[in-house]
């Protein structure tokens, strides 16, 4: 007895230490649940920035970073991409933009660019279209600060900076384009209280229209500028002299760096991206209207289901007495309701399609509810949603053959056909004359081929197979039986004359 209970004694301190040394070790490898894990930075550590597409407010067509004549880095490199970043548009890449962590920079010259009219008209189109440049350090996307008028040291934010400007300068009634050629970036940081360690919390930049100048002739992007000298401790803090676009104007692109200590934790720093314009969110008008929201409905269930039960019960009771009971209203129909549509294949077809919509939609509420479906995971809810839409598949076969039986169908194969190809084929269709056009339009947002193959490979490969095997299991389920018993006859339904309805009530019953 003894040794059993010190058997047990080891055997509960031998599962408490194990137990232990895993919630440790889940501790300390813990990550962000969105799957991203934190990076730290020593100081020195180097910064490397990626480039996004260019977007716009006025039009939805995106365009890759490089479709202008920006500064490249020696090699362009595509950074992986999941199935949702690519049906977005994403289009992310390396950039010249290098900084090394906590040392900052000023009046970096990345290149000189010589405009030509072909590339002096693409920047005033981008230009008058309100395309913004959008970049990425550490996961995190750049914005533009804007200080609110409205608020006293109110802060909203901006995604991306603007390829330039438009508007007058220097007395001239002419309308000009300019381009944002200096960049000053602000990265927010938080630092550990310990060790020399830091994580990027804030990505920010200020953008400025500046005609540089500098003395003698053109040599290589070690040049000093008189406009912009770190050793003249010279910054750019106005667009006194901004850059116009213009065929044969030469272009520096310069940029500077600046770090900031923040309070904001590494797991909150998307907080601030996050916000309303008004820094809060009405919780209690939220929950108030849901609750009187359900509580309507319930009461109107109630109601709904009590009425229709006594009613259901009534006919069931007085079958043989149909004759001779008198009906009014809607209840004279109560025969006639469960009688199949003319179209009931179609039918089937929509709840089928409907049930796969409903599945996909409540899946993902869930899946984003708890954070899985962050924004620092570009393209994750779009991947999510393709995804579950394709094994959805299993449940609207399984809708469809169940209500297919219901009407005393017997080709559930051909149910199953319509149900897999009909609003697949419809949509797909489609979405390739739209991608035909993006394409013709040398935008970002056109899906290459290897996509596509990918798409088509999730329709024939999955989702038809689980359609296919869900339609199967619902038909083979023994079939819905009505509540109320279906008339053999159909009840003739008077005509009425166009425009000229009457309703009555009375002893009679409506008419």
């Amino acid at each position: 007895m003894a040794r059993g209970s010190l058997a047990l004694k080891l055997g509960v301190s031998f599962t408490s230490s194990s137990l232990l040394l895993l919630l440790l070790a889940y501790h300390s490898c813990s990550f962000y649940l969105p799957g991203v894990a934190p990076q730290d930075f020593s100081t020195g550590a180097e910064l490397k920035v990626k480039v996004n597409k260019l977007t716009s407010t006025k039009t939805q067509l995106p365009y890759s970073y490089y479709s202008l004549p920006y500064c490249p880095p020696e090699h362009i490199v595509d950074s992986a991409e999941n199935l949702g970043e690519v049906l977005r548009g994403d289009r992310i890449e390396n950039s010249p933009y290098v900084f090394q962590m906590r040392e900052p920079l000023q009046c970096k010259v990345l290149c000189r660019r010589t405009l030509n009219a072909k590339t002096a008209k693409e920047f005033k189109e981008r230009i008058d279209d309100d395309y913004r440049v959008n970049m990425i350090l550490d996961n995190l996307p750049l914005v533009v600060p804007i200080r609110r008028s409205d608020q006293e040291n109110a802060v909203v934010y901006q995604h991306g900076f603007h390829v330039g400007l438009k508007g007058q300068y220097a007395g001239s009634e002419d309308l000009k384009h300019f381009i944002h050629n200096h960049l000053t970036f602000t990265v927010k940081y938080h630092k550990d209280s310990q060790l020399d360690l830091a994580r990027i919390v804030g990505f920010e930049v200020k953008p400025f229209s500046v005609k540089h100048q500098y003395d003698g002739e053109w040599k290589n992007e070690n040049m000093r500028l008189t406009t912009c000298d770190p050793h003249a401790r010279r910054a750019v803090t106005s667009s006194d002299s901004p850059q116009v676009i213009e065929d044969k104007k030469d272009v520096i692109f310069t940029y500077d760096v600046a770090f900031e200590e923040s309070d904001v934790k590494w797991a909150s720093r998307w907080d601030t991206y996050l916000l309303m314009a008004d820094d809060q969110i009405h919780w209690f008008s939220v929950v108030n209207s849901l609750m009187i929201v359900l509580f309507l409905s319930g009461m109107v269930a109630m109601i709904m289901l009590r009425t229709l039960y006594r009613d259901i019960s009534k006919y069931n009771q007085l079958e043989t007495q149909e004759e001779a009971q008198e009906e009014t209203g809607w209840k004279l129909v109560h025969g006639d309701v469960f009688r199949p549509p003319t179209n009931s294949d179609l039918l089937c077809v929509y709840v089928g399609t409907g049930v796969q919509f409903f599945g996909m939609i409540l899946v993902t509420m869930i899946f984003a509810a708890l954070g899985f479906l962050s924004p620092s995971n570009r393209g994750g809810l779009m991947t999510a949603m393709l995804f579950l839409w394709v094994f959805m598949g299993l449940f609207a076969g399984y809708a469809s053959a169940r209500l297919y039986k219901m009407f005393k169908g017997t080709q559930w194969e051909k149910i199953t056909l319509k149900t897999a190809f009909m609003f697949p084929s419809i949509v797909f269709a489609i979405f390739f004359v739209l991608n035909a056009l993006i394409w013709g339009e040398k935008s970002s947002g056109a899906v290459p081929f290897g996509t596509m193959f990918a798409l088509v490979f999730l329709w024939f490969g999955i989702s038809v197979p689980l359609v296919f095997t869900g339609s199967y299991i619902g038909f083979k389920k023994p079939a819905i039986e009505d509540p109320v018993k279906t008339n053999k006859i159909p009840r003739q339904i008077p005509e009425q004359a166009c425009c000229a309805a009457r309703t009555t009530f009375g002893g009679g019953g409506l008419t």
